[in-house]
């Protein structure tokens, strides 16, 4: 062989060991089941820290007697979850999905607290696979656990009864998943979908914020850690689309999103409320970043949710 050869040969393996090298790192950064350090002092992710705000998240939920409930994923994860029953018998029942690298007890309080006291409503807060108190070592952006929300639903049937109506709730990766549990067939106890500042797709998402943390192309570095990612969790990014589960629902669907999002930018959420066919409402809330439209403006909030729960509920 030439030297020249020899010296594309190095080339082309050197490249082909960062690729694999790189891969591997954003997978642990990504998916893997780790604290998340890009997360801290994220532009993006600035909370608005005013004196005004009345959310307490935790204070809530601790002094409520919620019941620890535990069930078995379809691939044999120790899920739990976390139910509190209505303060007046009631069907109405919402479960509710926290965001990426959150947690039930310490992310959903505001909005459990909303459905419980403001609205009525049965709640249960699933810790998803690789969060919280459940099991897991990876982060399934909605994917993997779409099929476990379709167990909690049937399982709020079993404990429930054939009655129950059943609304499912979910912000950021939360909105992603009931969005991509929408797409499933559903029992008809399932009546709507509220989904707040959602992405389209775990592919898309990681390509933005790789583009925008990294100042990297999606290609080749999130299609290669794709792979890795279906090698080792079971689930190449592009499957998870809420974008392509939509387009097969035929539930309504309350699409949530703040104006000034730049995490999750805002532009996905038309995206996904054009691809949905069947009925659709959308609420944009002005000067709210990612996760806070609630904080924003809570009274308009609760008041949209419930005008257009009331349709179906």
């Amino acid at each position: 062989m030439s030297i020249f050869g020899i010296v594309v040969l190095v080339i082309v393996v050197l490249v082909v060991l960062v690729l694999v090298a790189s891969s591997l790192y954003f997978y642990r950064v990504a998916v893997y089941r780790q604290p998340k350090a890009f997360l801290v002092d994220n532009p993006d992710l600035q909370q608005i820290l005013t004196s005004d705000l009345p959310i307490a998240d935790v204070p809530w939920v601790e002094q409520q007697p919620f019941e620890c409930i535990e069930m078995k994923s379809w691939d044999g994860l120790l899920l739990r979850g976390f139910y509190l029953p209505a303060p007046q018998p009631t069907t109405k029942t919402v479960v509710l999905a926290h965001g990426y690298t959150g947690s039930a007890k310490l992310n959903m309080g505001p909005f459990a607290q909303m459905y419980h006291e403001q609205l009525g409503y049965n709640v249960l807060m699933p810790d998803a696979r690789g969060h919280g108190e459940s099991e897991g070592n990876y982060i399934g952006f909605g994917w993997h656990e779409r099929l476990d929300y379709v167990k909690w639903i049937h399982l709020l049937m079993q404990r429930l009864g054939e009655d129950v109506q059943i609304v499912l709730h979910g912000i950021s990766m939360g909105g992603a998943t009931v969005l991509m549990t929408s797409g499933e067939s559903l029992p008809e106890q399932v009546k709507a979908v509220v989904a707040d500042c959602a992405y389209t797709s775990a592919y898309e998402i990681l390509a933005y914020q790789g583009k925008r943390m990294y100042h990297l192309p999606a290609c080749p570095f999130v299609t290669m850690t794709s792979l890795v990612c279906k090698l080792r969790s079971g689930f190449f990014f592009e499957e998870a689309s809420a974008l392509k589960q939509v387009q097969k629902t035929d539930l309504p669907i309350l699409f949530i999103h703040g104006e000034e999002d730049t995490f999750v930018p805002t532009a996905m959420v038309h995206q996904l409320y054009a691809a949905c066919p069947g009925y659709k409402e959308i609420f944009l809330v002005p000067e709210a970043g990612h996760g806070l439209a609630f904080n924003v403006d809570p009274d308009a909030y609760a008041c949209r949710s419930e005008q257009f729960l009331s349709r179906f509920i």
